[in-house]
């Protein structure tokens, strides 16, 4: 049996063919008549298969350049027609308000030119202009007040009247010369005006709040004047004074007992002092406090103090006249007092430097600075030449917890027992004192921490042995024409006391009840003293409602003194 033979042909292009194409493709020269009939077929057949290649690449060219026109619409719009969607948001995200094409950001951008334009088209007394410029910037605050309120963003259809309006009078605004360089220079002028007006009402609300802590308030000297003619017309009250005085002479000077001095001209600040000091204290009868006070004020202390119980505790009043060896000649501050050139610094404010000394030294000019009460501090071992140690406190504060502590703790060798306030860098030498003055750059660390006054422990055997007084007039002294510091105690204690301070904690003395409203609730709460140090005082109206009660707790306003003059 013979195979039928197949011939198979490769072409050109490496695709196999069979003979029949072989023969059409020229291989084989003479085709039979069948082949050719067969062969035109197939032709016609592959005529019908065969796709029209050229119109298939125009139609596949023609879709590609319009996708390629479509894409570059979306990437780069036109600007004169208005934008899609998706860059139309409201501002509804980050992004929307980020992007240049957010119609919110657009909107707000035409408003803050609107708002120049009609300030200066004011100024110009062009108040038509003025008030559609306003108009519309109404309309696009009530637009923007919408959209946030409805929860959806701005639409361009909704938008598109306000901005159209807005262009057009920016536009005319424009055409009136309201160019850049007209609006930076009347704007810069207003922020001029406005920085002057500000540094004028920080001013004014420095000195009015100042005026207000200075004041004594009615019904304080209401308190003070009722019993000073109490003290006056009452015989037997003075005498009931003198016999309690010879019976407690020992006692003031008895070292086993725990002496507390307050220097005060304030009856009820000083009453506050030593009953929330006796109140909080475990053996009251063993407390023995020493008021100093000046010769108006005498009376009214010894009558309150006598008039009212204060649990068998010791009192001692005294005025700062009575020590005649405080006079000009020995106290440097004194002797400065008496120059004409600190009196007008310090009180009338006028000459050539009457600008500075107002802003520089206003919080100085208070009268507490200058009294002899305030200074008396320094002063203490010749005040109570027979006592050892002192527990000194000022009549701001509020005793809340037993003190008999202190008069154990070990100072190590030093004077002053005191709270660090250097938590902050603003409570640190240099802020206090002109490190520029050689005298103070070659002597002190400007690093180094400042410490309060109002709650301290002194050592007054130390005291005497490092003749810390006689320091403190050595730099009175040189601070005469006040190059060395400002006004005020707190910087010459610190040079006073420098190098025999010792750090307490900081819970025996919590500061800043008097200016700061954000002291920690449990820190005052924990605090041995707090202190109303600032201008604003418990006994003011100035007093913050959140520290007041503090104070308040250890005041009897049941008292008849009190209820008279209208004390709440």
């Amino acid at each position: 049996m013979l195979l039928e033979k197949q011939e198979i042909f490769v072409g050109l292009n490496g695709i196999n063919i069979g003979k029949e194409n072989g023969m059409r493709a020229g291989l084989y020269n003479s085709p039979s008549p069948s082949q050719l009939r067969r062969k035109s077929l197939e032709r016609r057949n592959s005529y019908r298969r065969r796709p029209n290649y050229p119109i298939f690449l125009v139609i596949v060219g023609v879709l590609f350049i319009l996708g390629f026109w479509i894409v570059g619409l979306q990437q780069y719009p036109n600007p004169g027609t208005h934008l899609p969607d998706k860059t139309q948001r409201g501002g509804d995200t980050d992004e929307g308000v980020l992007s240049p094409n957010s119609l919110s950001r657009q909107l707000g951008d035409q408003m803050t030119l609107c708002k120049s334009y009609a300030v200066i088209a004011k100024e110009n007394s062009n108040l038509q202009l003025a008030w559609h410029l306003s108009a519309q910037i109404r309309a696009s605050q009530q637009l923007l007040s919408l959209a946030a309120t409805r929860g959806s963003p701005i639409v361009w259809k909704e938008v598109k009247p306000i901005m159209q309006e807005m262009s057009s009078l920016i536009y005319q605004a424009k055409e009136l010369h309201y160019d850049s360089a007209t609006m930076l220079m009347k704007l810069k002028a207003e922020m001029q005006a406005l920085e002057e007006m500000a540094n004028t009402a920080a001013t004014q609300s420095a000195t009015f709040g100042q005026l207000a802590a200075e004041a004594v308030p009615k019904s304080l000297y209401c308190l003070s004047l009722r019993l000073a003619m109490k003290w006056a017309s009452d015989a037997d009250l003075r005498e009931q004074v003198i016999k309690e005085q010879k019976q407690v002479a020992t006692a003031l000077v008895n070292t086993n007992l725990l002496h507390f001095c307050v220097f005060s001209d304030n009856v009820l600040g000083a009453s506050v002092v030593v009953n929330s000091t006796i109140m909080n204290a475990n053996h009251p009868e063993h407390l023995v406090f020493h008021l100093v006070t000046d010769a108006v004020n005498y009376g009214a202390m010894q009558s309150w103090f006598c008039l009212n119980d204060f649990k068998g505790a010791v009192i001692e009043i005294q005025t700062v006249e009575s020590f005649t060896w405080l006079n000009a000649s020995y106290v440097p501050v004194l002797k400065q007092l008496q120059d004409a050139e600190t009196q007008n610094y310090y009180f009338r404010s006028t000459g050539q430097n009457a600008g500075e000394a107002q802003r520089t030294a206003l919080k100085f000019r208070n009268p507490k600075y200058l009294s002899m009460l305030n200074h008396l501090r320094f002063y203490i071992p010749e005040v109570y030449p027979q006592l050892d140690k002192v527990v000194f406190l000022d009549d701001d504060v509020v005793v809340q917890r037993d003190l008999t502590d202190l008069f154990s703790l070990d100072l190590h060798n030093n004077v002053n027992g005191a709270v660090e306030t250097c938590l902050e860098s603003f409570h640190r030498f240099h802020k206090y004192l002109n490190f520029s003055h050689p005298k103070i750059k070659s002597h002190f660390d400007p690093d180094a921490c400042g410490w309060a006054f109002g709650m301290n422990v002194f050592d007054l055997v130390r005291w005497r042995e490092e003749g810390v007084t006689a320091r403190y007039h050595y730099w009175q002294e040189q601070n005469v024409d006040r190059t060395l510091w400002k006004l005020g105690t707190l910087p010459a204690g610190l040079l006073a006391f420098y190098g025999l301070t010792e750090p307490l904690d900081r819970r025996w003395h919590i500061l800043g009840l008097g200016y700061d409203a954000n002291i920690d609730a449990d820190l005052i709460e924990n605090g041995a003293v707090v202190h109303y140090n600032g201008n604003m005082k418990p006994w003011l109206k100035l007093a913050m409602s959140r520290y007041k009660p503090i104070w308040e707790n250890y005041v009897d306003f049941q008292n008849s003194y009190l209820q008279q003059c209208n004390f709440h």
